[in-house]
């Protein structure tokens, strides 16, 4: 049989490609400590639980391919709250933040095109672009300057005749930068001179930790054409099951064309659509709250990182990941092993191995992205298993 070249250019995903030595593990009575998904432990909020009991259809029907009317308002209504007037029209609903960006990408890219994107970056968004016959073409950071690339000659090195876009995650996943407002419109500005579209992953818009207003390209005026911005429920409201994300763009034609897509995979679900739309009614102490509670469980892994030898690793401004170089030769076969053959009074854990992180070859080998989405006392155990990891696995070498 023969399969698509651009789905065996693919790999798998670094967060979960090790799920079945995970689970043979488990079954030998081993806990793991899962840093490698993105998944808030924090409860979702309750509404959600009670508009799906609420919820009752004599037929359980396809719901508008753009997406529920109450859905769609109450993305309207959120954006509103921070400045941004948006029409239902500038809105797609997609099941999760990723089938909008698969449907985005769709619309935007084919065979040799390129998408610059600052590394390191989402590994998915590697695959997703690949499927298009397009590439990546990184624009590298580095650790040592906070992982910053708001630099105009840096960017408008990296764009050539077949760049269709830029792509930026704000705040970042896995390096957890947060851009200025300077920066952004910076970006902007770049995009809209190169007649490019600026593609903003802003999911993780409620996790920064300085005070910050919330921030989104869409408050920028005079760059319609340009922005688009990728959104979802799942890291906002502790929802990721939902699959619900959005769309969205004032680009008219850009939007008439990603209807087909939404057309052609028929709808997102109802239920769930009826239900988030119900927890953007949760107050601002939520995120109050929530915010708090991750400032202090990323002050906890950077602090007990720090005093493991030879880990390298720089204070996250948003989201919540750490991205940090470990003391190893190879991140990816350190897992495997952490997987298979170490357990320190029966427990191991999990983390993103780095390389795919990257575009550039050779780039982060030795690197890993931990998500801080433990209490307190775990990461603290997780962190004190990893020492113990690293001196144990660079013993027996």
């Amino acid at each position: 049989m023969k399969f698509s070249s651009r789905i065996e250019a693919c790999g798998l995903s670094p967060m979960r490609k090790f799920a079945p030595l995970a689970a043979e593990a488990e079954q030998r009575g081993v806990h793991i400590y899962h840093l490698n998904i993105g998944q808030p432990d924090i409860a979702t909020p309750k509404i959600y639980y009670q508009t799906l009991k609420k919820f009752s259809s004599p037929v359980l029907s396809y719901a508008p391919s753009n997406g529920l009317p109450e859905m769609l308002e109450a993305v309207q209504h959120y954006y509103a709250g921070f400045g941004v007037q948006l029409e239902q029209g500038d809105i797609l609903i997609g099941n999760g933040g990723s089938e909008a960006l698969q449907m985005l990408l769709a619309c935007i890219l084919e065979n040799g095109d390129e998408i610059v994107i600052p590394e390191p970056f989402y590994p998915n968004y590697a695959t997703m672009v690949k499927l298009t016959g397009a590439k990546v073409h990184p624009l590298t950071t580095s650790p040592e300057e906070g992982y910053r690339y708001a630099d105009k000659a840096r960017v408008e090195a990296c764009i050539n005749r077949r760049t269709r876009a830029i792509m930026i995650t704000n705040p970042g996943n896995p390096t957890g930068a947060v851009l200025t407002p300077q920066e952004l419109k910076l970006m902007l500005d770049v995009a809209k001179k190169h007649k490019l579209f600026l593609i903003c992953d802003e999911v993780y818009r409620e996790f920064t930790y300085n005070g910050e207003p919330l921030m989104s390209a869409l408050q920028y005026e005079g760059y319609e054409d340009n922005v688009v911005v990728i959104d979802s429920v799942s890291k906002r409201f502790s929802a990721c099951g939902a699959r619900i994300g959005m769309l969205i763009s004032r680009n008219r034609a850009l939007m008439g064309h990603a209807l087909k897509w939404c057309q052609t995979r028929l709808s997102s679900t109802m239920a769930d659509q009826l239900a988030s739309a119900a927890l953007y009614s949760v107050g601002s102490e939520y995120f109050v709250a929530m915010r708090k509670l991750y400032r202090e469980r990323r002050d906890t892994m950077l602090r007990k990182l720090r005093e493991i030898p030879g880990v390298v690793c720089e204070e996250p401004k948003g989201a919540f990941y750490v991205m940090a170089a470990l003391p190893v030769d190879d991140a990816e076969k350190f897992q495997h092993w952490l997987l298979t053959e170490f357990e320190d009074r029966g427990e191991t854990l999990m983390f993103a191995f780095g390389a795919p992180f990257y575009a550039t070859p050779g780039k982060g080998i030795n690197e890993v992205r931990m998500a801080y989405v433990l209490d307190v006392p775990q990461l603290e155990r997780a962190m004190d298993v990893l020492a113990k990891a690293i001196k144990q696995y660079n013993e027996q070498k």
